[in-house]
């Protein structure tokens, strides 16, 4: 789709500075631009490239000294940029395979509800009793289980696995290979052999969350493990039986959360986060990556380290590290002053 730099900058609720004709049809970033595309430089750092670039045009934020015969100013430069590759590139498109609807290699059971529009491709499953909602793409190869209930304008992309009695709201995402309802990890010890716990809970996802390649969401041993809106999580994460997540929260890939673990509205745990069970995470709290959470954290602060404390603390902890062997030398030439001083008061005083 070509649209002309003005228009572009009105629909994003942006202001082009230049000539607002300049005819746009795609867009790419700094270095690989090339005549016709939109670029975008949201960090200073990045503007050493501009220079050379051969884009027709580039957002940016209004307070950055930019250079550049067409710029599209917009207060909030990453939003706007979501707006221009929504209009700049085409929506995806279902495979052809998937086009005519229910693709006649699919499987679909007894009393199975599908919405309008709903495409379901080849070799796909859909168990007895399971709910899709409207123009939700089922991929080929994807498995939804008995008695599970998707929502309208999701796409559950191949290889994916929704097990049974799992509820999923609108708009959710999952990429390929991602496990949802799988059992929690439950066994109890007994003469030295491992006894299942039977785990008979389920998974809530409610609307506008998306999880990467190979999530796996582990069904509660009661009740429900419990995704809420707006979540987003990368590959390769893990979420135990029981684990609550509050809404707008970001999981960053290899991290893993312990069963029965509650994080609050808009945490952020970045990669290879480890997690203990039974804890709370309060609202808007931040954790570093790699590091590991073994008691509850407090609203509002970032942490890091093993374990999991304050980052000013951690940091003031890992600089001192370093001086650690001048500290021990200087700590060992004091022990030895202090045994002289003694030794020579003691004499000192046998001699009085």
């Amino acid at each position: 789709m070509a649209i002309k730099a003005g228009e572009l900058a009105k629909h994003i609720g942006a202001v082009c500075e230049g000539n607002p004709d300049v005819e746009l049809d795609g867009i790419s970033g700094v270095k690989e631009a090339t005549p016709g595309d939109l670029t975008f430089v949201v960090q200073a750092k990045y503007l050493a490239d501009l220079k050379d670039s051969k884009a027709s045009a580039v957002i940016a934020p209004p307070q950055m000294e930019v250079e550049f015969p067409c710029i599209i100013r917009a207060p909030q430069a990453r939003l706007a940029l979501v707006k221009a590759i929504e209009l700049l590139t085409p929506r995806e498109c279902p495979p052809e395979s998937m086009q005519m609807g229910v693709h006649p290699l699919s499987f679909i059971g007894k009393d199975v509800k599908l919405g309008e529009g709903v495409c379901i491709g080849p070799l796909a499953i859909v168990e007895d009793h399971a709910e899709i909602g409207s123009n939700t793409l089922i991929y080929s190869g994807a498995y939804v289980g008995r008695c599970s209930k998707i929502g309208k304008d999701c796409k559950i992309y191949p290889n994916v696995t929704v097990r049974e009695e799992v509820t999923i709201g609108d708009r959710v995402i999952l990429h390929s290979g991602t496990v949802i309802g799988a059992d929690g990890f439950g066994y109890t010890k007994e003469e030295g052999i491992h006894y299942k716990i039977p785990q008979r809970g389920t998974v809530v996802i409610e609307d506008d969350v998306e999880m990467g390649a190979n999530v796996t969401v582990d069904r509660a041993t009661f009740g429900r493990t419990w995704i809420k809106k707006g979540i987003k999580i990368d590959n390769l994460v893990h979420i135990a039986h029981n684990v609550i997540i509050g809404e707008n929260t970001i999981i960053v890939a290899q991290t893993g959360i312990a069963g029965s673990t509650e994080l609050g509205k808009n945490v952020t745990l970045a990669g290879q986060v480890a997690v203990t069970d039974h804890v709370k995470i309060g609202d808007n709290a931040i954790v570093t990556g790699r590091s590991a959470v073994s008691k509850n954290i407090p609203p509002g602060i970032i942490v890091s380290g093993h374990p999991a404390i304050a980052q000013k603390d951690d940091q003031r902890i890992r600089a001192n590290l370093s001086r650690l062997p001048s500290m021990a030398k200087r700590l060992k030439e004091l022990e030895e002053k202090v045994t002289e001083l003694t030794e020579r008061l003691e004499r000192e005083t046998l001699e009085r």
